[in-house]
């Protein structure tokens, strides 16, 4: 089993990569370790630079040993807000405390006969502790809901409707999320990539 670093210190996150990535043992990115950067103008940017700087701080200051780091960037995609929040996803309305706030700021920006649709996007960054990081990616298409709906997963998840489901990712049972996301789809792509990097 490898052992990987996670650099994030979102608890939504790892519960998430725990279930969709069984195979693999996680790390939390310590509470006393430095902000990752996210300057990128794209989600592989972003993802990279963690990863990348993830591995290097880890080398110098790591606990224990590990075989690889996992970064993720991911975000909501509206077509009405030219792509926006997007990269910003996790940085939009930062005056607001909660996701619930912002999603619910987010939705308030939207004309009332605007064009809903939206897709979820995450692409994941795996740097092992020697040689080079490589991307994998995943989407889900869908569109906004009128108002934040139910209190399962975390983020935007209560104001997004994927596509073929009349209820949120809020609202959906976490086992069919986890068939639908855009996590799950660039954790599958990740496991081909790791199983064909260790073949």
């Amino acid at each position: 089993m490898l052992k990987v670093l996670l650099a994030s210190r979102n608890a939504g996150k790892l519960r998430e990569f725990s279930t969709l990535l069984p195979d693999l043992q996680f790390v939390l990115w310590p509470a006393d370790a430095p902000e990752l950067p996210e300057t990128g103008a794209f989600f592989q940017d972003n993802a990279l630079q963690k990863a990348e700087g993830a591995r290097t701080w880890w080398l110098e200051h790591g606990t224990e040993s590990v075989d690889g780091v996992l970064a993720d960037d991911s975000g909501l995609c509206v077509d009405a807000l030219w792509g926006g929040p997007g990269v910003l996803s996790a940085r939009f309305a930062p005056g607001l405390p909660s996701y619930a706030d912002k999603g619910r700021r987010l939705l308030a920006m939207l004309p009332e006969a605007a064009d809903r649709t939206a897709r979820f996007v995450c692409v994941l960054a795996f740097a092992p502790m020697k040689g080079e990081p490589f991307t994998a990616s995943g989407a889900v298409e869908g569109s906004l809901a009128f108002d934040h709906r139910g209190d399962s997963g975390f983020g935007y998840d209560p104001i997004f409707i994927p596509d073929g489901c009349d209820r949120t990712f809020g609202e959906l049972p976490i086992e069919t999320k986890h068939t639908l996301s855009h996590r799950a789809r660039a954790c599958a792509a990740l496991r081909v990539r790791l199983k064909a990097s260790r073949a």
